[in-house]
């Protein structure tokens, strides 16, 4: 039942409603941020604040569309060479970057391909201290070449299949030279680039503001020139329940996911729509997100000096059997997302059918596999301690209570994130919270997080799962540029996972939006982008 203040928020939300005005003829979207935005450096462009806010800043030489597919941005056009090697690309003339006093009569100059050289050089560089160096490991020394003005080539080392994708990121951005090195450090806080809006103002921790790029180059399919808004407003409200209170009174035009569980019951019914009585003020967008919610097994005979029952597959198996998840979607999460009941591919994924099955309900065979592991009825196994965040204690303490009934005892240990993440990059947790949110969309960003060759704590493999069948899909995936077989590698290696079960599949995230009315055109897609240049306000 929805508390009496909520429904207070709901009949002060449609008298007001109605009130809803920019009161003046500019057009101004406005979002929050509660985490804040560190950088509007693409180079800088890890957390979704920083990639929301530099996606409005700047562009690469590719985007991605709503249906997750590669399409031109800079790039006009792009060939690849047989080996999948060399990566030709055909800029669109004439994209110029905004105005600014390092370029000449304060005017921005046009792109050119010596300018993603630079950029992607800048990224490299140790200087920069770029978290994402890493999306070049494939490309050769002196891999960037400027062939002329209109020209831009990429060689790589070996076949990188997800490369064009990894080109859409925002850490792909191009940014000028001139200006850069002008600025130093200070670019962070001052970006000029190419994008649909331009930067205006940020006081930190108060708001940031974007305002129209009068000389974009892209137009929509009848011609007309975009952006449409006028401005881009960003605040940094911190506290879950103002920012709802915020959206409802009209002064945010957007309510991304549902931060505090306590309002859900205000938007949303029980099993994940929009309420009736908020129809005609409100939309709500939902699709995949290419989020996948886990939890890790340490497989290491000890830990900590203490033997590790976990490296055991059947428990693990036992423990994957013995918990519903869909009961644990429908009761905790108002059924925002779907239950992991297939391998650890997300929903949304180029190639996702074939999926592989993965576990379902069914605690007679938790049992069976208790007894088999030499535990009958859970009788001789040791406590099991779970390592995860406040954030995810409710789902926890789900699964604490349902195991307990095959014979399986968790003790939940909650930490800081920080603290959290620590102990899991360094392998002192044998049983852990963990989510993997795609970087680009390929399923092979998901399957590296068990490829032999990237255990933590320098790469992704928090399990420090090895198997040589799956490194051998692995490898044999990336040397080949054939979609299908590709796919099919995937769905093998993913298959590989749910048998051996380094992991817990606990659920597939959801992209959950709510938008006023007079708000049209804003997309979205699996990766949680936020694109607002399409966006008009009535």
């Amino acid at each position: 039942m929805r508390t009496a203040s909520f429904l207070f928020v709901l009949i002060w939300f449609f008298a007001s409603c109605g009130q809803r005005s920019n009161h003046s003829d500019k057009t101004v979207f406005r979002y929050n941020e509660s985490k804040g935005i560190t950088s509007l450096d693409p180079a800088q462009a890890r957390t979704m604040g920083n990639i929301w806010a530099t996606t409005q800043i700047f562009n690469g030489l590719v985007q991605l569309n709503d249906k997750m597919e590669v399409t031109p941005c800079i790039a006009k056009s792009w060939e690849v060479s047989q080996d999948g090697l060399v990566y030709r690309f055909f800029l669109t003339k004439d994209v110029k970057f905004h105005d600014h006093q390092a370029f000449q009569n304060g005017k921005g100059r046009s792109v050119v391909a010596s300018d993603f050289e630079y950029s992607f050089e800048r990224i490299l560089d140790d200087a920069t201290l770029s978290p994402g160096r890493w999306i070049f490991n494939a490309v050769a020394e002196n891999g960037f070449k400027a062939v002329n003005d209109s020209v831009f080539e990429i060689h790589l080392t070996h076949g990188f299949p997800p490369f064009l994708g990894i080109l859409s990121m925002q850490y792909c951005s191009v940014i000028p030279k001139e200006v850069a090195e002008k600025l130093g450090k200070d670019f962070a806080r001052n970006p000029i680039g190419t994008g649909p809006f331009k930067f205006k103002e940020w006081h930190e921790g108060i708001k940031l503001v974007l305002h129209k790029n009068e000389s974009y180059f892209e137009v929509d399919a009848a011609g007309e020139k975009l952006p449409y808004l006028d401005a881009v407003g960003v605040s940094f409200i911190p506290d879950p329940q103002s920012i709802f209170l915020e959206f409802m009174k009209g002064n945010l035009d957007m309510l991304s996911g549902l931060e505090d569980g306590s309002y859900k019951d205000a938007l949303i019914t029980s099993n994940g729509n929009i309420l009736p009585e908020l129809k005609e003020k409100l939309d709500m967008v939902s699709e995949p997100f290419l989020n996948t919610e886990y939890l890790g097994f340490l497989l290491k005979d000890s830990v900590d000096g203490k033997p590790n029952p976990l490296n055991n597959k059947s428990i693990r198996q036992a423990i994957n059997y013995g918990f519903d998840r869909v009961k644990m979607m429908r009761y905790i999460r108002n059924d925002i997302g779907s239950p992991g009941v297939h391998g650890f591919l997300p929903t949304g994924l180029p190639g996702e059918e074939l999926r592989a099955k993965g576990y379902e309900y069914n605690p007679e065979k938790s049992k069976q596999l208790l007894l088999e592991a030499g535990y009958p009825n859970g009788v001789g196994l040791s406590e099991i301690p779970l390592y995860t965040t406040s954030q995810y204690l409710d789902l926890c303490e789900y699964m604490q209570h349902q195991l307990q009934e095959v014979g399986i005892k968790l003790r939940i240990e909650v930490n800081p994130g920080a603290t959290h993440g620590a102990l899991v990059a360094n392998s002192q947790v044998a049983f852990f919270r963990k989510s993997w949110i795609a970087d680009y969309a390929d399923a092979e960003n998901y399957l590296s997080l068990f490829y032999s060759k990237n255990l933590t704590p320098n790469g992704p493999n928090y399990t420090l799962f090895s198997n040589v069948e799956f490194d051998q899909l692995y490898e044999a995936s990336l040397s080949t540029t054939t979609d299908s077989l590709r796919y099919l590698y995937y769905a093998q290696m993913d298959s590989i996972i749910v048998e051996e079960a380094p992991v817990v599949v606990l659920y597939y995230d959801q992209v959950l939006r709510f938008i006023h009315k007079d708000v049209s055109g804003l997309s979205s897609n699996s990766m949680n982008g936020l694109s607002l240049k399409s966006v008009r306000k009535d």
